[in-house]
């Protein structure tokens, strides 16, 4: 039962990485694009170490390390890069 848990976490992990990785063809904004791409590849990679987690549970400490940094960083990243495309550039012509 839980091998079946684990290869079912990872793959909704699989799948919300190419659901996120679809929004990039479209006609939307930049901004719109870059959420849901960050949006889909934390989930996805958090359901992917979910999955691990359940199939080398004793592998948790690092496996809920993972989870923490990839809540934190990809959604810092995020903000960072939505946050880069919408200042306004500064060049000087010196």
């Amino acid at each position: 039962m839980i091998n079946i848990l684990s290869y079912t976490c990872i793959t909704v992990g699989i799948v919300f990485w190419f659901w996120g990785t679809s929004f990039l063809l479209g006609n939307r904004s930049v901004l719109y694009k870059l959420h849901s791409l960050s949006v889909a590849d934390t989930l996805g990679s958090i359901a992917i170490l979910v999955g691990l987690l359940l199939k080398r549970p004793n592998e948790w400490p690092l496996l809920i390390l993972g989870i923490i940094c990839l809540a934190i960083w990809n959604t810092m990243l995020g903000y960072v890069l939505a946050y880069c495309s919408t200042a306004p550039s500064e060049v000087s012509n010196d």
